[in-house]
């Protein structure tokens, strides 16, 4: 069996989606607290402006966004402007990976691999067959990541908006299950209620709570609360320390488990502490 691939070693805790067709916007971009930027010519970007924003997006994509990853969201390949799109930026040196809509099964992904060869590829989980697919999707060897498209998927299952969330949990779960069954970065839905701070932290909490590596926001206001939701706080960090310290411990007097505030920690647990420190190594690269 192969092995899960690595993911890469950047952060996701912020993902912003970026109107492809608003200069503005995409010029503000360079300089915001995200870390990705998904630029949208698909749902963002009205059909008669489709072609300008795809010329415009290709030049913006020119300047530095610095150590931001950078992801195009392209139209379908059912519509008239997927595979026009996918060629313009398959070789496109400011464009880090192509973000695909509405995967539905692997052979979504064969179409877009066969024009983008060289760039990874992400897959927007927004259908139903896509949720029941999911473990094959994500097992695609082009793919690299996973963005819940839970407003999509919602409206597809005629399901109603809850705070709990809890008609998207199968969804969720099963496209989760499925990105760290073969090692890629998943991320969680738009939160739409961009003014309402709390309900933001409050869903940011779930999806981090659930395995999340960040989330996709609709709003720079958004970026602050969701870069602190899934970055380590210094409580974590401090305890991630204390363990891997613990056990090296106890593993030279001859023991195999540690107990740190009253809990065991086994070799897991040190897994488990050194990602900890390891995600926040890499947050501060990011700062840098």
């Amino acid at each position: 069996m192969t092995p899960p691939t690595a993911k890469p070693a950047r952060p996701f805790r912020s993902v912003l989606y970026i109107p492809g067709s608003k200069e503005r916007a995409l010029e503000k971009a360079q300089g915001l607290a995200a870390d990705a930027i998904i630029f949208d010519l698909e749902d963002a970007v009205a059909p008669d402006e489709k072609v300008r924003a795809r010329e415009v997006l290709a030049e913006a994509l020119r300047a530095d966004y610095g150590k931001r990853a950078r992801i195009v969201r392209i139209n379908g390949f059912d519509t008239d402007w997927g595979r026009a799109d996918a060629a313009a930026f398959a070789g496109h040196a400011g464009v880090d990976a192509v973000l695909v809509p509405k995967v539905s099964t692997p052979a979504d992904l064969d179409a877009v691999a066969a024009v983008v060869p060289d760039k990874p590829l992400w897959a927007m989980m927004e259908t139903a067959l896509g949720m029941l697919n999911a473990g094959a999707i994500a097992a695609h060897p082009a793919l690299q990541g996973m963005v819940m498209g839970t407003n999509d998927l919602a409206k597809e299952l005629g399901s109603r908006s809850r705070a709990d969330r809890l008609p998207m949990m199968a969804g969720l779960g099963l496209c989760l299950l499925a990105a760290k069954a073969h090692g890629r970065v998943i991320v969680d839905g738009v939160f739409n209620a961009f003014k309402d701070d709390e309900g933001l932290r409050a869903e940011c909490a779930q999806g981090r709570d659930m395995g999340f590596d960040g989330k996709t926001l609709i709003h720079p206001a958004q970026l602050e609360i969701a870069n602190a939701a899934f970055a380590p706080d210094e409580a974590e960090i401090d305890l991630a320390r204390r363990q891997i310290a613990a056990f090296d411990a106890a593993l030279a007097g001859g023991q195999a488990v540690a107990v740190v505030d009253g809990r065991i920690v086994e070799n897991l647990h040190i897994v488990t502490a050194r990602a900890t420190l390891a995600r926040a190594e890499a947050i501060a690269a990011l700062a840098d």
